[in-house]
């Protein structure tokens, strides 16, 4: 049997009636997942006034964002695999509880080393639970009514986005420099606590074997579906530690590029064992053979180039306004608003639509991305000669917005659909791994490439230099995009 055809199959190889809860375990989900979105939202408008409010130095506020990101980064694929083997209830509450006890603590912590502490405990946290969400949702939800769901995910990722920079500057400018940047921490708890109560009510028991143990694949030998694969899980860690750890602490010094070697053996050694592992019999952590079926491979291409590109965009912006402009940090992130608010409606119109039209929505998504991308340049370089008004920026970032919610949740629902369910939250977990270091690499490169040609010209310009560079990246996605097109009008999908 192909690779395809055993996989393909083993996505709805199991047909269960749709719990009658699925929704509210939907909801659950979704409150946990907006509350760590909009952590790191909330967080990016916190830094001066934590290093002012903690006389931390510029490489302590470096690690709040730094420490977080590797952390969740690493976790991601070895807690979708124990959401796989154990129940991705369980893990999921896990989750919410270490990363609601590490918002506590930093919000009451003494000093910048307790604080970076705590958000590496909080990085784990929401790497916990962020895949157990995707797994879910493919173990609950079937057809239109999965494009559904990703649909809500995607609202909901556009609304933390926008609700993150406001709602921080509104606490900052209500607690002071003291206790303002505090509660950005501590508004996490309520949602935390909320997410927790709701998940005990309403998720299925037993939940260490809940969401793994129903839904194994029908051609995996029952044998092979309790391994966790410890050994698999460290080598992926350390590889994807080392693939992080350059662009996130660059500035620490040239030898730490060093890792990026180290990092690529690493995945080597990682994808050896896995095909050994496998070979013996055993379930590894992630079955190989699910980037045979091109779905998977292609989605999971789709979204690394996306996030390469587009996640560097409102680091640009925030940058452009701040000092190519004067502008405060809450102005900022009002321009952004339109785009996250566009976001929100035009992931839950596409995922309620992507069984109908497919890939054909993404497409169409990369499209309205590089149009967004072409006038925001437009506005940056008018506003230059005096033709435009920074605040058009509304309106051309707006397409930006639509492109996100149009590209990532119905490419969540294709890429997923043909995955076993035994391997859901592991394969989310991949998805959201190449996420990461595409966020990672591409804000490291963009923003360098941005900051080098200030050398030698003015904002504008060095805008336009990297908003072109977000397009070649952008370009790359739409051609896999219309590459699985074209594949799956020959095998006849969507």
């Amino acid at each position: 049997m192909s690779a395809r055809s055993t996989f393909e199959s083993g996505g709805d190889a199991v047909q269960e009636p749709p719990d009658p809860n699925r929704w509210r375990i939907l909801a659950v989900l979704l409150v946990a997942i907006f509350m760590s979105l909009i952590s790191v939202s909330i967080v990016n408008v916190a830094l001066p006034s934590i290093q002012s409010g903690l006389d931390a130095s510029q490489s302590d506020i470096q690690w709040v964002l730094s420490g977080y990101a590797l952390t969740f980064g690493i976790v991601l694929v070895a807690a979708g695999r124990a959401g796989d083997v154990l129940g991705r209830g369980g893990i999921f509450i896990v989750g919410v509880v270490v990363f609601t006890a590490s918002s506590i603590v930093a919000g009451l912590a003494p000093n910048a080393e307790w604080l970076n502490v705590t958000r590496f405990v909080q990085g784990v946290g929401s790497g916990l639970l962020n895949p157990q969400g995707l797994g879910m949702i493919q173990h609950y939800f079937r057809g239109a009514e999965r494009g559904k769901a990703f649909g809500y995910f995607g609202s909901v990722v556009g609304v933390s986005v926008a609700i993150g920079p406001v709602l921080g500057g509104l606490l900052i400018n209500l607690g002071g420099a003291e206790l303002g940047w505090r509660l950005t921490f501590l508004v996490n708890v309520p949602v935390g606590i909320v997410a927790i109560v709701l998940a005990l009510l309403w998720f299925p028991r037993p939940l260490i074997s809940w969401g793994a143990k129903a839904p194994v694949d029908s051609q995996q030998p029952a044998k092979r579906s309790r391994s966790m694969d410890l050994v698999g899980a460290l080598l992926l860690g350390f590889a994807v530690l080392s693939l992080l750890f350059p662009f996130v602490e660059s500035g620490v010094s040239a030898f730490v590029w060093l890792l990026l070697p180290v990092g690529i053996l690493l995945v080597a050694a990682w994808v050896l064992w896995e095909r050994r592992y496998a070979r013996l019999g055993h379930s590894p952590m992630v079955d190989l053979k699910i980037f045979a079926t091109r779905s998977f491979a292609n989605g999971t291409t789709i979204v690394t180039l996306y996030f390469l590109g587009m996640t560097s965009v409102w680091v640009l912006i925030a940058l452009y306004m701040q000092d190519g402009l004067g502008h405060s940090a809450f102005e900022a992130g009002l321009v952004g608003i339109p785009s996250a608010i566009l976001s929100a409606f035009s992931a839950h119109w596409a995922g309620s639509r992507v069984a109908v039209y497919g890939r054909k929505i993404v497409v169409a998504g990369l499209l309205i991305a590089l149009f967004g991308l072409a006038s925001t340049v437009a506005v940056v370089l008018l506003n230059q000669v005096g033709l435009a008004n920074e605040w058009w920026l509304l309106l051309s970032l707006a397409f930006i917005g639509i492109a996100q919610g149009v590209v990532i949740s119905p490419n969540q629902t294709l890429t997923l659909a043909d995955v076993p369910l035994s391997y859901a939250g592991s394969s989310g977990a991949i998805m959201q791994t190449g996420q990461r270091i595409g966020t990672s690499v591409g804000i490291a490169v963009v923003t360098a490439a941005v900051f080098a040609s200030l050398a030698f010209t003015e904002w504008p310009v060095a805008m336009a230099i990297g908003f072109t560079l977000i397009a070649v990246v952008v370009v790359a996605a739409l051609i896999v995009a219309i590459v699985d097109l074209r594949y799956r009008a020959r095998i006849g999908t969507r």
